[in-house]
């Protein structure tokens, strides 16, 4: 069984990635503290899924940018 996320999820994260590209990273843990303070949700469990999408899509990006980089 893979990684099953909610539309809301994926949703919302692309969303303030849209919105606030530079203000995510890889870390997981800085996300969840910047998720925090440009939403508000009460619960924990939906910031922690959000900013662990958005450390997702941030890792794949930085994926594709480093094999364009090799084949140019």
């Amino acid at each position: 069984m893979g990684k099953v996320r909610t539309a809301l999820v994926k949703r919302t994260a692309r969303k303030l990635l849209e919105m606030y590209p530079d203000l995510f990273t890889r870390d997981f843990e800085h996300n969840k503290r910047v998720v925090s303070t440009l939403i508000e949700y009460r619960s924990k469990k939906l910031r922690n899924q959000i900013a662990g999408y958005i450390t997702h899509l941030i890792k794949i990006r930085e994926r594709q940018a480093a094999r364009e980089r090799e084949e140019a």
